[in-house]
């Protein structure tokens, strides 16, 4: 049997564990997933003693997925954009990916979101690094916003052809964009939205990353303009379906894996 998990500090609230052995369950798959609670900055020491025990693959979330930059070979992506959230340990040194950022992407086009023209993300942090990577290299331009400007300047250098702006910029940034993407926390648990309700319009693909509540204030006000609404458990759903695929090589059962994280919801 193959043993697959998640590290993080606190990992006791993750979706993760149902969602792939539901994968796991729908493949005929002879494996695993359980998490694992390393104290803060022993990330790098957590895989390398998962890789004592044998363990077949790693996710990784917060506080450890750049601490893990040490303990693995990142690929192309995780380096770009310096964090790693899936580890698979059948090379050595593992290696390390990055599969937030097609979380996002398969997230919009699994509801018929063309991936082309403009794009906002808002937030400059970890995830907000993962989606405008990923959009920008489906071609969109992507212009992000953060409350701390220079924040947004700093990883605009990074990413392909995207440019950096302050949150005072949204409804302007917002009215000509084709795409948005909520990748801060802003909504979770409570009932506000990081983008003013008059900018949302009925050509807009609105994304929020936060998944508690499921249906968010952004995403109240965006259905309410017309606009098409995906919520953050799609992008969590195909980070982990990407992730699957990855360890597995088989393609992952996305229905009775967003069954089974719904489920928990």
């Amino acid at each position: 049997m193959d043993v697959y998990g998640l590290i993080g500090n606190p990992v006791g609230h993750s979706l993760s564990p149902p969602m792939h052995e539901a994968g796991y369950e729908e493949c005929g798959i002879d494996a695993r997933y359980v998490t694992f609670e390393p104290p803060k900055g022993e990330g790098a020491a957590a895989v390398e003693a998962a890789a004592t025990l044998d363990v077949a693959g790693l996710n990784v979330t917060v506080p450890f997925k750049q601490d893990v930059l040490d303990a693995v070979d990142p690929a192309p992506l995780a380096d770009r954009i310096g964090a790693v959230n899936t580890i698979d340990f059948a090379t050595d040194p593992p290696t390390g990916y990055n599969t937030d950022a097609a979380g996002a992407t398969r997230a919009l086009e699994s509801h018929g979101v063309d991936l082309s023209g403009r794009a906002v993300v808002v937030g400059a942090g970890g995830a907000g690094r993962a989606v405008a990577f990923g959009l920008a290299d489906a071609d969109m331009t992507v212009a992000i916003a953060n409350r701390t400007e220079e924040k947004a300047h700093d990883l605009a250098a990074d990413v392909p052809d995207a440019t950096g702006h302050g949150l005072d910029t949204l409804g302007d940034l917002v009215a000509d964009a084709d795409v948005l993407v909520n990748a801060t926390t802003v909504g979770m648990k409570e009932d506000q939205s990081p983008v003013p309700a008059d900018a949302l319009h009925g050509g807009l693909a609105v994304l929020d990353a936060v998944y508690d509540p499921i249906e968010t204030r952004l995403l109240r006000d965006a259905a309410d303009a017309g606009a098409t609404t995906v919520d953050g458990a799609w992008m969590l759903l195909y980070q982990g379906v990407e992730t699957f695929e990855t360890w597995t090589g088989v393609d992952a059962p996305a229905e009775p894996m967003n069954d089974a994280l719904r489920a928990r919801l």
